[in-house]
């Protein structure tokens, strides 16, 4: 579940090798002093007279702390959502999360700094089309003519904690080519669940693009110790609303997430105030409102069924908190739409 030869958006050709060494030769031994180093620079360990490879009359148990310490990194968990949490401010996580999502394979359809908010877009994911015998052949000469008919895209929000760290979160979103009828006469492009094994996987490789090691990663992203949240729609009010039994804090980081997964399109956010403003639209139509690619597939003639625009407001009481679906101005929504929206996220916090 935690590899990440599973995972890849880069390239439909087979993934390299390392070349076999003879075995009458042995490998030689590499001098770490001119590798380019990853993860957070120091400015600590860039004085003058310092270096990342031990000394001689240096330990050499020395630069394996220098490397653990790099990224101080840790993973934290709330039921089935895990997070990063990084001790550098939001500022300077942002370019390594958006050169992440680059150096995977992918391009940011949605990049907005001030809501801590970016979104890759479509992409296959090539491992899982078939390694059969005419595919490694000829594949590559008609690599083009294959398709896993699955996309992925991943959205990755950066909070702002309250030591003046960073908190990562990213949510998958999946869609797949169903036929249309039983006669298969033509395939049209469906939402698929969210998956969250792709989550861990993401949350992995961007645990090691931060500077941990990628045993470290696997294990801590693996180990994370499992806090079951309790969370239940509230009735009897004059809108929509759920209880959750998580202080501010986590329910306005969960709740975040959860509208993430759920697909719903967050413009802004006010965690002062606790509201996040979102665009909602029928599950029915969302489809079909897709920009480009998929808008074009999905597209099946005018839709007259336009986004509407909600508050979901947070609100801490000690060690529980109120989620209430508020309409644009700002009043209680008691339609249909809000208790969907309720729902929904009651299904991903619960």
């Amino acid at each position: 579940m935690f590899a990440g030869d599973t995972v890849d958006y880069r390239t439909g050709q087979p993934k390299s090798k390392p070349l076999d060494v003879p075995p009458d030769l042995s490998q030689l031994s590499r001098d770490g002093r001119f590798q380019p180093q990853g993860g957070v620079v120091s400015a600590a360990n860039t004085r003058p007279g310092t270096t990342g490879a031990p000394t001689a009359g240096q330990p050499a148990t020395m630069a394996t702390v220098a490397l653990n310490t790099q990224g101080q990194v840790r993973v934290e968990r709330q039921g089935d959502t895990r997070w990063l949490v990084v001790p550098l401010p939001p500022e300077k996580v942002w370019p390594q999360v958006r050169a992440f999502w680059q150096e995977t394979g992918f391009t940011l359809s949605t990049e907005n700094a001030e809501a801590g908010v970016m979104e890759t877009d479509w992409a296959e994911n090539r491992s899982k089309l078939p390694q059969d015998l005419i595919r490694s052949t000829i594949g590559r000469f008609i690599d083009k003519l294959y398709d896993s008919g699955e996309r992925d895209r991943y959205r990755t929000r950066v909070e702002r904690s309250a030591s003046g760290g960073s908190e990562i979160f990213i949510s998958h979103r999946g869609m797949e080519e169903v036929f249309i009828n039983d006669r298969r006469e033509g395939t049209t492009w469906t939402p698929r669940a969210s998956d969250p094994q792709l989550e861990v996987k993401m949350l992995t490789a961007l645990m090691v693009r931060l500077g941990t090691k990628e045993e470290v990663a696997r294990t801590a992203v693996a180990n994370a110790p499992q806090q079951p949240p309790r969370a239940r729609v509230v009735s009897g009010g004059a809108g929509a609303a759920m209880e959750i039994d998580e202080p501010f804090d986590r329910a306005w980081r969960r709740v975040g997430l959860a509208l993430d997964r759920s697909g719903f399109s967050v413009e802004d956010r006010d965690r002062t105030g606790g509201l996040y403003f979102v665009r909602y639209v029928d599950p029915k139509v969302a489809t079909q409102q897709e920009a480009g690619f998929f808008g074009r597939l999905f597209s099946s003639g005018p839709t007259t069924t336009a986004p509407v625009r909600y508050r979901v407001a947070v609100t801490g009481n000690g060690e529980r908190s109120t989620v209430a679906v508020l309409n644009s101005a700002g009043a209680p929504e008691a339609g249909e739409n809000g208790q969907r929206i309720v729902a929904l996220l009651v299904n991903e916090l619960k």
